[in-house]
């Protein structure tokens, strides 16, 4: 197999986009009908639920998207019938073809973080194969090394939180320490071993780069425009994975400083504004809820023509 910085290149290469579509079930924002038993419904009518409508997302968005980006906590709530679901979920998405991105934001230390190195990211031999994981940096280092040992053996990826799209998350992330915020602290680290993994995967062969990038991401929010154009400088061999496009407020210009020249270097997430766009203009008026599909692929294709518009993703 590739490398996932291999597999996401040619994938955005492919789909002529980064548009990444978040699978994030909300019990309230579900079509009618979709959970059998209504109110009173089992955990396990509610867990199906939740699979038949992230799968008929599937349905639409594989043939525009190059992946998917299931949250672990809404399938979490629900217990052990959640976790099978998102593991349905997780298996009918790369059977689409579709890479996977779970978004889980795990860590620990020592054996525990090899524990969900192992279950996320150990491809054939992981309980969830995942292609790629969503991860916290703040038990520092050593938390991280068991990812990045995974990553390379089995040719996944991780996404590294740096800066978060939400309003609190500058309480520890723009502290100040020895002269820099923490968040440049955490990027400086990324950055180091997203390169040494570039030259690993062969992104980087003998100092001539092919698609430039390693294997290990950050997360960075579209939330931060100013903050995204000062990391993509700093962090040229890194991945980017920016949440905060839609619902959170991040437009296509905020998002543009992810991206290099060729349009490669991120994936822009959309959740709710793709997945419930039918509760929402202009797709509530034109489609309804009984055509709720029509209007995630409207909501899809509307997004992809605001990348290709306003950012470098109009080079692909």
């Amino acid at each position: 197999m590739s490398s996932f910085s291999t597999r996401l290149y040619s994938a955005i290469q492919e789909k002529k986009t980064p548009a990444l579509v978040g699978l994030d079930p909300r019990l309230a924002m579900l079509p009618a009908g979709m959970i059998a038993g209504g109110e009173k419904a089992s955990w396990e009518e509610k867990a199906n639920g939740f699979r038949q409508f992230c799968c008929e997302v599937v349905d639409v968005v594989a043939p525009l998207v190059p992946a998917v980006k299931p949250q672990v906590a809404f399938f979490e709530q629900l217990g052990s019938a959640g976790m099978a679901a998102l593991a349905d979920v997780i298996h009918y998405a790369r059977a689409k073809g579709l890479l996977v991105v779970v978004d889980g934001k795990r860590n620990d230390i020592g054996s525990t973080a090899e524990a969900y190195a192992d279950a996320f990211l150990a491809g054939e031999q992981s309980a969830w194969h995942g292609d790629a994981l969503t991860v916290s940096p703040y038990l520092g280092a050593d938390s991280l090394d068991p990812f990045v040992k995974v990553c390379r053996e089995h040719e996944s990826g991780i996404f590294i939180l740096v800066k978060t799209s939400n309003p609190g998350g500058g309480m520890l992330q723009d502290l100040v320490a020895d002269g820099k915020p923490i968040y440049q602290h955490v990027a400086d680290y990324v950055e180091r071993i997203a390169l040494e993994t570039a030259v690993d995967n062969g992104a980087i062969e003998n100092g001539a780069e092919k698609n430039g990038y390693g294997s290990i991401g950050a997360v960075v929010g579209a939330t931060y425009p100013e903050q995204l154009v000062e990391l993509r400088e700093k962090m040229p061999h890194t991945w980017f994975l920016v949440p905060g496009f839609g619902s959170q407020g991040g437009t296509a210009a905020d998002v543009a400083a992810a991206f290099d020249p060729s349009g490669q270097g991120a994936i822009i997430n959309n959740s709710r504004g793709i997945l419930f766009a039918y509760t929402k203009e202009p797709y509530r008026e034109k489609f309804g809820e009984a055509r709720w599909q029509e209007a995630v692929h409207a909501a899809t294709c509307d997004m992809i023509e605001q990348l290709r518009a306003e950012t470098p993703a109009g080079n692909l």
